[in-house]
């Protein structure tokens, strides 16, 4: 099979590798699904999994494609390779193998970063240990773009480890060719038409209101808007979420510094005791998309789909409790290092 063929295999059949979840195909997409998968072909070359995964839910869809959109793709003050550097890095942090693989091959088809510049220094940066990182080497003015990649793949990684493989290349690809693959199909995430104009997406969503943790976005008002109105629209639809599962998620959160908690599951069983029986299921779940989304195994979803059967609840609460995380996280970040 030629490299060729395999890529074209890779984004023909990229749709059906989503687990737990069917994706409206792009010829069924209506309304506001159908909106989003168009922006996407034009704007990002592709209907990528991690984007498509959410098409049970249009409002969390719509917002997935405005965090990506605003912070990683449009052109602005920080180039594409340190954003690009940055989302390697947050991936890598995260152990999420599918979107290192994706990212650090985009990163392997761009011009590389001018040197020197704060901005370039980003990467590097988010690789140290917490204790190493010292102030950002960015300006305020370049907060807005570099974390929000930081909250967008904080956001993104959490999802694809729930619903998609380890790597978005077939298993049965020769593994001389898996380089050039990810590099072919890199190249092809591309905007057809030319750079994108900042905010030109945001008519997706209704405007809503900055949360006090995201503040350190204001100075861009394209990405500022871009988060308030994915916070609101994934908030909106995950509305039926019990205050309960809502107020455990973000106790833990408070009391978690972002490590991993390791293989085992046992933090997992005391935290949801005192909720009601028929609560655990969403509680775990959340805890688990939030904290350790490779533990989630179809025993969690089975467990969930007791008692909320459809596609669209799942992807709400997970992509409720994966931005829950994420805001917490890059918040925790600019508190600390954003002089």
């Amino acid at each position: 099979m030629t490299t060729r063929t395999l890529v074209r295999a890779v984004l023909r059949g990229s749709l059906r590798d989503i687990h737990h979840v069917k994706a409206v195909p792009r010829s069924r997409a209506g309304g506001l699904a159908a909106a989003v998968y168009e922006r996407s072909e034009r704007e990002f070359g592709v209907i990528a999994p991690p984007l498509a995964l959410h098409s049970a839910s249009p409002g969390p869809l719509a917002a997935s494609w405005l965090l990506l959109r605003e912070s990683l793709l449009v052109d602005g003050r920080v180039d594409r390779a340190v954003k690009e550097a940055v989302a390697t890095e947050v991936s890598r942090a995260n152990s999420c193998s599918y979107c290192v693989d994706v990212h650090q091959a985009t990163v392997e088809t761009l011009p590389p970063a001018a040197p020197g510049t704060p901005g370039e220094r980003a990467a590097a940066w988010l690789a140290a240990t917490p204790a190493d990182r010292g102030p950002a080497p960015f300006t305020a003015d370049e907060a807005p773009e570099l974390l929000g990649v930081v909250l967008t793949f904080h956001y993104l990684n959490r999802m694809v480890g729930v619903f998609l493989d380890d790597s978005p290349v077939p298993e049965r690809a020769p593994a001389g060719l898996r380089g050039p693959i990810l590099r072919t199909v890199a190249r092809a995430m591309r905007p057809v038409d030319g750079p994108l104009t900042p905010g030109a997406c945001l008519d997706l969503l209704p405007a809503a209101p900055l949360p006090p943790e995201l503040s350190w976005a204001s100075p861009n008002p394209a990405v500022a808007q871009a988060l308030a109105r994915a916070h609101a629209a994934v908030d909106a639809a995950a509305h039926w979420v019990p205050a309960p599962v809502r107020d455990l998620l973000a106790d833990h959160l408070d009391g978690w510094d972002g490590t991993p908690p390791g293989i085992s599951r046992s933090w997992l069983y005391p935290a949801v005791l005192d909720l009601p029986a028929a609560q655990h299921p969403a509680a775990r779940l959340a805890l688990l998309t939030a904290v350790a989304p490779h533990q989630v195994g179809p025993d969690d979803i089975t467990a969930f789909r007791a008692h909320h059967p459809g596609d669209r609840h799942l992807v709400e609460l997970t992509s409720w409790a994966s931005l829950t995380a994420a805001t917490a996280l890059t918040a925790r970040l600019a508190a600390a290092h954003l002089v």
